[in-house]
């Protein structure tokens, strides 16, 4: 999973402020109902013993920040001293909207609202080049340029032969291809255009990025060219990656190995005593993370810094923290996880999670 998105939160002390709101509209009242919910929100969090600067600031966010009408839609904010830190939409209306108040973010949920989040190259390509858009990482669809093939980039190719202007074509198009996947961080590419000159592209990329790309049937380079069922086809390649993805991790944990196979030192972890001390000592390559596991909900205690973080709170002491707070385990093992650079993955399948719900591959 790519964690950029948490980053605002990370490093920032609290106490914070962590709303899931129904922001859906779907109704004629939806001013009267934004104000109703804004009330409720707000007055949860000062009943939690937030202050009063935090409790305006989200109640001020909740009431500015209107979808279309008809929408059914959800939003995650995080605040703290009076500040809106974050505030980003949810795919949909959260199943449970809550507020809480604690030391840490309650950043979990939103990580299991927009599971993995692969990022995926679009390229809409025809014989005379391509256009490359970037889905993913919570970015939506960004266009990232166009990269010209011979035809337009020197007139004399589109002079030669018919099949030789083809596959230069094609050929400049992979290496463009090529250059963009490495560029965006991509993770997967679908092809969009003629089945002829997708299936030159697709055959002149590299070996190892052809095993990732793949081809869409609908549409063509005009980005318009029946674009639902190409926002189809790159949902189910996504989600496909997704569940690959998960699913190797969940391996690699339960076999106790990293990328180096079944001949490399067994580095996995579980259970909160091996989980907060690999966590202290930044040795967490992977948290996989399950949101209903019973660890999860369990009580760790923190400080302000990422790595004051103990099963017990006379341990914080020795960290440098005089004043120690509970908070959950799944969110405090986050944010000292993303603070390092670990990444983090949810596993929803209750057979694929790590018994308890957390645990962890090492570094």
């Amino acid at each position: 999973m790519h964690i950029s998105l948490l980053q605002p939160v990370i490093d920032r002390p609290g106490p914070w402020a962590s709303v899931y709101a129904d922001v859906s509209h779907g109704t004629e009242d939806t001013a009267k109902q934004q104000e109703l919910t804004a009330s409720a929100t707000t007055a949860q969090l000062f009943a939690l013993g937030a202050d009063e600067a935090t409790c305006g600031a989200v109640h001020e966010a909740l009431l500015t920040r209107r979808g279309d009408p008809g929408t059914h839609a959800g939003r995650a904010l995080f605040a703290a001293h009076g500040a809106i830190v974050l505030d980003t939409p949810l795919p949909g209306p959260p199943a449970v909207p809550f507020a809480a108040w604690g030391p840490v973010p309650r950043v979990t949920p939103l990580l299991a609202a927009i599971g993995d989040d692969p990022v995926c190259l679009v390229v809409r390509l025809d014989r005379t080049g391509a256009d490359f858009a970037v889905v993913g990482e919570r970015g939506g669809g960004a266009e990232r340029g166009d990269a010209r093939a011979a035809g337009e980039r020197s007139e004399r190719h589109i002079r030669t032969a018919a099949d030789h202007t083809v596959e230069q074509n094609a050929e400049e198009i992979a290496d463009a291809v090529r250059k963009e996947f490495e560029s965006s961080g991509a993770e997967v590419v679908v092809l969009v255009g003629a089945a002829h000159e997708r299936r030159l592209v697709h055959g002149k990329l590299p070996e190892p990025l052809r095993a990732l790309t793949y081809e869409s049937e609908h549409g063509g380079r005009a980005p318009g060219a029946e674009r639902d069922l190409v926002e189809r086809d790159i949902a189910q390649v996504r989600a496909a990656q997704e569940s690959d993805h998960i699913a190797q991790v969940a391996d690699r944990f339960r076999a106790g190995t990293g990328p180096g196979g079944k001949h490399a030192k067994p580095h996995s972890a579980a259970g909160l005593p091996a989980l907060v001390e690999a966590a202290r000592e930044h040795r967490i390559d992977t948290l996989l993370v399950s949101p209903h596991g019973a660890d999860s909900a369990r009580q760790v205690w923190v400080g302000s810094d990422v790595d004051q973080l103990a099963v017990h709170g006379m341990e914080l002491p020795n960290l440098g923290e005089l004043r120690p707070a509970a908070a959950r385990a799944d969110d405090a093992l986050v944010r000292s996880a993303a603070a390092h650079g670990a990444d983090i993955v949810v596993v929803h399948d209750p057979e694929r999670a790590p018994a308890g719900g957390l645990g962890a591959i090492l570094r």
